[in-house]
C-alpha cells in the first residue's frame, strides 16, 4: 500500500471474464457499535416464506450493521401484526421498542409479489412511513435493501446506503479477482479474473461502471469496463504509466495519473478516452486523485515537498495548496460525499498505517482506525462510514468505520485476501 507501490509495473495477465457468480461472499462481523442506539423491532413479514430468505431478517441485519440500531426480539408476540390497526402499543413499549416494522407479503394473479411495509411511532403510537413494492422473485434482497434504507432515513435523517455496492479485489492462491458485491457482502459477482494483480477499481458516479488499470498488453493501460454489458474499452495506452483512475462527479472525464511526459503527473481525459489535459507541472511524484463533490477541484497526493502529503488544486489545475502538515506519510486521499472534509491514510510511528479523517474548514484531523495495515479508504455515499483494507493474522480483510469512529466493521471472505475497496455510489 505504500506510496511508491501504487506507481510500481507489474505484468498483469487478464482473462477478459463476463461478469459472473463469485465463489464466495463477504461475511461481515460487527466489532463496534454507536453509543445511542435507536431500539427498533422488525416483525417477520405475513408470507416472507415465499421469497427465501425473506425481508425481515435482511431489514434488522442491516440496521443492526449500521451500529445505530438495536434490534428487539419480536419472539413470543401472538399474534403478530401485520398491519397498523393490529399493533399494540403498550405491548412494544415494554419490550423496549421504540420504533416498529411491519409488514407483509402477496401474491398477485401475474405472478409477481406485492411487499407491503410500515413503520411505526411506538412512543407516539403513529404511523411514520408506509410503501408497497411489486415484484419479481428474484428482488427479495433488493427489496429489503430498499425498506432499511427508508427506515433509516426516516429515524437518522441521513439517506440509507444498504442497497448500493462494494468493488474490491480478492486473492485467492494464484488467482486474482476484482469483484463486485452488495453493500452487506452478498450478491457477490467476478467481473474481471487475472492471473497477477488487479488494481484501483473506480466506480462511475451512475454505478454502472468500473475503471481499473491492466498490464495485458505488457504495459499499465486503463480500461473503463460496463457492468451491464461486460464490455470494455481503453481509456488511456499512452507511452509509460497510465493509473489511478478517478470519475468526475458528472461522468464526463476522469482524471489520471500519466508518465508520458516524465514523471507522474495528473491529467483530465473525457470518458471516450479523448481531449487529454495536464493539469499538473510538479518536479515530483503526484498521483491519487480524487474530485470534490461539485467537480470544482481535485485534491491528491504529491512528493514535491519531499515526503508524501496531500494538496488541493482547482479543476483547471491552478491554485495548488498543501492540506496535511501532521506526519510525513500521508497518502491516498478521497473527498466526502458533502466536500467538507477527506479521509487519508497516515504512517504513524514509522510502522503503523492509519485511517484518518480532516476537517478542510479547520485543519483539524483524527485518526480513526487502530489496526496496523490500513489502505485505500472510501466513503459510503452519504458519509457516514468508510470502507477500507486492512490486515489481520496475515491476511487482506476489509473493514468499515463510521465518521465518528465508534461504529466499526469487519468483512472478510474464506477464500483469500481482499484488497482495494472502493464504495459505489447512491442507485439513482
Amino acid at each position: 500500500m505504500k506510496f511508491l507501490n501504487k506507481l510500481a509495473a507489474a505484468l498483469i495477465l487478464l482473462a477478459g471474464f463476463p461478469i459472473s457468480a463469485a465463489y464466495a461472499a463477504l461475511t461481515i462481523e460487527i466489532v463496534g457499535s454507536g453509543a445511542n442506539q435507536i431500539p427498533i423491532s422488525v416483525v417477520p413479514f405475513a408470507g416472507e416464506n415465499a421469497l427465501p430468505p425473506g425481508i425481515t431478517a435482511v431489514v434488522a441485519a442491516d440496521l443492526q450493521r449500521s451500529g445505530l440500531f438495536k434490534i428487539v426480539d419480536p419472539a413470543g408476540v401472538k399474534p403478530e401484526p401485520h398491519d397498523p390497526a393490529e399493533v399494540n402499543y403498550p405491548d412494544w413499549r415494554a419490550r423496549g421498542a421504540d420504533a416498529l416494522a411491519i409488514g407483509s407479503v402477496l401474491p398477485r394473479p401475474d405472478g409477481k409479489l406485492e411487499v407491503r411495509f410500515h413503520l411505526l411511532d411506538a412512543v407516539k403510537q403513529v404511523q411514520l412511513d408506509a410503501y408497497s413494492y411489486v415484484i419479481d422473485r428474484t428482488l427479495a434482497r433488493a427489496t429489503a435493501h430498499k425498506i432499511a434504507d427508508q427506515i433509516y432515513e426516516k429515524l437518522t435523517g441521513d439517506v440509507g446506503v444498504f442497497s448500493t455496492r462494494i468493488a474490491y479485489i480478492v486473492k485467492s492462491g494464484l488467482r486474482y479477482e476484482l469483484q463486485v458485491a452488495d453493500a452487506d457482502g452478498y450478491g457477490a459477482q467476478t467481473v474481471l479474473a487475472s492471473k497477477e494483480p488487479i488494481i484501483s477499481p473506480s466506480w462511475s458516479p451512475d454505478g454502472t461502471k468500473l475503471a481499473y488499470v491492466s498490464f495485458e498488453r505488457k504495459k499499465p493501460i486503463i480500461y473503463v469496463q460496463s457492468l451491464v454489458s461486460g464490455q470494455r474499452q481503453v481509456l488511456a495506452q499512452f507511452k509509460g504509466n497510465n493509473s489511478a483512475p478517478a470519475w468526475s462527479p458528472d461522468g464526463k472525464q476522469l482524471a489520471i495519473v500519466l508518465t508520458k511526459d516524465g514523471s507522474s503527473q495528473i491529467y483530465l481525459i473525457n470518458a471516450d478516452g479523448s481531449g487529454v489535459k495536464r493539469l499538473g507541472y510538479s518536479s515530483g511524484i503526484d498521483t491519487e486523485p480524487s474530485f470534490s463533490p461539485d467537480g470544482a477541484a481535485i485534491i491528491f497526493t504529491s512528493d514535491r515537498g519531499g515526503s508524501p502529503q496531500i494538496y488541493r488544486m482547482t479543476v483547471s489545475g491552478s491554485g495548488v495548496q498543501r492540506l496535511t502538515f501532521e506526519g510525513n506519510y500521508n497518502v491516498s486521499p478521497r473527498f466526502s460525499p458533502d466536500g467538507k472534509s477527506f479521509t487519508f491514510v497516515q504512517r504513524v510511528n514509522g510502522s503503523s498505517f492509519h485511517v484518518a479523517l480532516q476537517d478542510l474548514a479547520s485543519g483539524q484531523m483524527q485518526v480513526l482506525t487502530d489496526t496496523r495495515m490500513d489502505e485505500a479508504p472510501s466513503f459510503a455515499p452519504n458519509g457516514k462510514m468508510l470502507l477500507y483494507a486492512t490486515e489481520i493474522g496475515g491476511r487482506g480483510v476489509l473493514a468499515a468505520i463510521s465518521s465518528d469512529g465508534r461504529v466499526k466493521q469487519r468483512l472478510s471472505t474464506q477464500a483469500g485476501d481482499v484488497r482495494e475497496p472502493e464504495w459505489g455510489p447512491l442507485l439513482k
